[in-house]
């Protein structure tokens, strides 16, 4: 509306001067040498007017053909543009979903209608990676490098490249190179700050971290977590070279990360050499409630130096009641309980703390069991059922980072480099899936954990109702092997597994089964330290060899003597060159032992 009112205001003047110019008298006198012409005033102004549009229009033809050559050129070069935009656009998606031959095509279209365009060097880069060209990549990443508007992606690419070959060097060299032109730049940071973290510059990290914060990168939460694991790293590696620097990296970092489990430990232990122990109880007490953790129950048990055993016990159990049972981390203060209790021989609160865990073990509880099975009542056999439970037991919590298990805390991951990613957790290898167990519990297993405890049995050689039998000729290595009628008396029992008493004469063998549908007899090999003959199950009598049988011909093979438990095939047995356990050791059985009533004595201590 507001145009077309314009238009008709403008008319309306032209039309006024018009009429204004035609109303005025007299005439206008032009003379040019010899020709003088003397129009009206209105026919000068009409004259003058078309001049001026001749003037225009001839100004505007010159123009327009001394401009064609470059407007020609530059159609010429917006068309190549489009071509190359559009190349560089179906290289892309090309890549995107993986077309190598569509991608190389593309990348070639855009190389020749846009050789200088940045979009087409990525293009061609990505598509020599694609290919699996590495060399063709880093050159074109090398020229990238080289641009000033495409210095930092040829650096990022150039990176790339020196980690898939495993150049550690290169990579931190080209990192470094980048945060030099711009700090703010992430992946280069964080490249630099694992790499630092690696190489144990920790000074470097440092700074690098505050770098990090300067330009935004993290907020200060982050900063304060990142830089307690750093001085907690820095304090563990000083710990034995540089106790005053430990200390206090230490003390700082548990100021900045009080939660964190190995800055406490370590300064638990400064303040308890320091005869800080009600600070140092403060500080594992913040770290359990947050993470529970057998370190921070162990740095408890002996915050107090020259405490006993039964007092260390009375701490664990004061700092596994600060969790409750609703909590995951409860478990950790029963095993951190049961560990103490060993170690003060409370044996009976031992066992009552794993008794809700020993159906579905893990490797600790078995460990545990069996570490009690031996210490209270010297019972090989039923530690080494429980040892052989921890095999397939489910594994315990363990520090992970990025699928990678440790034995100890580290302050990067070691798979990408990432600061403070190790956590306390199960690992991912070990979490339960809907597949029954690989290897089966077996019968010696079953039957060794079913069975009562052993009960040490000792008698004087008077005691024994039983007859010497005629004396052997010489001393010689017992022939106890089982013939054929020995073999006929065995008879497994398949379904229980248990132990089974034949007598024969005045003789009594206990025999333990764990093969199922057939009978096992000793393998035919060298004497072994026969088990301990007054640990048995029965107590009615004490388990004895039998006499000595004179064979009408000569054995094919040498026999040895009878082993009173027959051992499952799974089980390893006890290496005759390794040390023995403690039990057999007290007992001291020989290797060989003589026959008749000679080996009978021999046997009883006589």
């Amino acid at each position: 509306m507001l145009r077309i009112v314009l238009f008709l205001v403008l008319i309306a003047l032209a039309g006024a001067g018009s009429a204004w110019v035609a109303d005025q008298p007299g005439e206008v006198v032009l003379t040019w040498g010899g020709w003088r012409a003397s129009p009206t005033i209105p026919v000068f102004v009409l004259l003058l007017g078309v001049f001026a549009v001749a003037i225009v229009l001839l100004w505007s033809i010159l123009t327009t053909i001394w401009r064609t050559p470059g407007r020609m050129r530059q159609r010429r070069h917006e068309k190549r543009h489009a071509r190359g935009r559009q190349a560089i656009t179906h290289g892309l998606l090309a890549i995107g979903h993986g077309d190598t031959a569509l991608a190389r095509r593309h990348a070639e279209a855009a190389r020749r209608h846009a050789p200088n365009d940045p979009l087409a060097l990525l293009l061609h880069a990505q598509s020599a990676q694609l290919e699996g060209n590495r060399d063709e990549a880093q050159r074109v990443f090398r020229a990238m490098a080289e641009r000033e508007d495409t210095r930092l992606l040829g650096l990022r690419g150039l990176f790339i490249e020196a980690q898939r070959a495993d150049d550690a060097v290169g990579a931190v060299m080209i990192a470094e190179e980048a945060i030099k032109l711009s700090p703010s730049s992430t992946w280069a940071s964080h490249a630099v700050l694992g790499f630092r973290c690696a190489r144990g510059d920790w000074s470097g990290a440092l700074a690098i971290l505050e770098s990090n914060l300067s330009t935004g990168l993290i907020d200060k939460p982050t900063y304060r977590r990142q830089r307690g694991v750093l001085l907690t790293a820095r304090a563990l590696e000083l710990e034995s070279m540089d106790r005053d620097v430990a200390r206090e990296s230490v003390m700082e970092a548990i100021k900045l990360a009080p939660t964190l489990v190995p800055a406490a430990v370590l300064a638990a232990k400064f303040e308890s050499e320091a005869h800080q122990v009600r600070r140092a109880m403060k500080l594992v007490e913040a770290a359990w409630l947050a993470n529970p953790h057998p370190d921070l129950a162990d740095a408890y048990a002996h915050v107090k130096l020259g405490d006993s055993a039964r007092q260390r016990l009375q701490r664990v159990e004061t700092l596994a009641a600060k969790t409750s049972a609703d909590k995951p981390g409860h478990v950790e203060g029963q095993l951190a309980i049961a560990r103490a209790a060993i170690d003060a021989s409370e044996f009976a609160r031992a066992r009552a703390v794993l008794a809700p865990y020993i159906n579905d073990p893990t490797q600790r509880v078995a460990m545990l069991m069996a570490e009690i099975e031996r210490a209270e009542h010297g019972d090989s056999g039923r530690a080494r059922a429980w040892t052989l439970r921890a095999v397939r037991a489910r594994h315990d919590p363990a520090w992970t980072a990025d699928g990678y298990v440790s034995d100890r805390w580290r302050p990067v991951s070691p798979v990408t480099g990432r600061l403070d990613a190790f956590q306390w957790q199960t690992p991912v290898a070990s979490l339960p899936s809907d597949k029954g167990p690989t290897i089966e519990s077996s019968a010696f297993e079953e039957a060794m954990l079913a069975a009562p405890p052993p009960k040490r049995v000792t008698a004087a050689p008077s005691e024994s109702p039983v007859e010497p039998a005629a004396p052997a000729p010489a001393p010689a290595a017992q022939d106890n092997s089982p013939r054929a009628e020995a073999a006929k008396e065995v008879v497994p029992e398949a379904s229980k597994g248990v132990a089974k008493e034949t007598a024969k004469e005045t003789v009594k063998e206990t025999v333990k089964e764990t093969v199922k549908d057939e009978p096992v007899l000793a393998p035919a090999e060298p004497a072994k330290p026969a088990p301990e003959p007054t640990e048995s199950t029965p107590v009615a009598a004490t388990p004895v060899f039998r006499t000595r049988a004179d064979l009408g011909k000569p054995a094919p093979a040498p026999i040895p003597a009878v082993i009173p438990i027959v051992r499952a095939p799974d089980d390893p047995g006890i290496d005759d060159e390794g040390p023995s356990d403690e039990f057999t050791e007290q007992i001291g059985t020989p290797k060989a032992q003589a026959g008749g009533w000679r080996g009978f004595w021999s046997r009883w201590g006589a």
